[in-house]
């Protein structure tokens, strides 16, 4: 059965920043000035969805973030 509805990909931060080829703690100023929309499942863990993520880096900056080699 093939599933036609994508589930968004929700990654923790380290993972975040090696997508976006960014430092973690380049992650942590744009969570502390909530720039990027995530979810907080405690104080110490915040899942992100990668393509939200993108497209709010995309709409406050103006343009696309990198994307990391594989």
């Amino acid at each position: 059965m093939s599933n036609t509805h994508l589930e968004p990909q929700l990654v923790k931060k380290r993972e975040l920043a090696r997508l976006l080829s960014m430092s973690p703690r380049f992650l942590d100023d744009l969570i502390a000035q909530r720039a990027i929309p995530f979810l907080e499942v405690s104080p110490r863990l915040h899942l992100f969805d990668v393509e939200v993520v993108k497209s709010a880096l995309q709409a406050r900056y103006g343009v696309a973030p990198k994307e990391a080699r594989r």
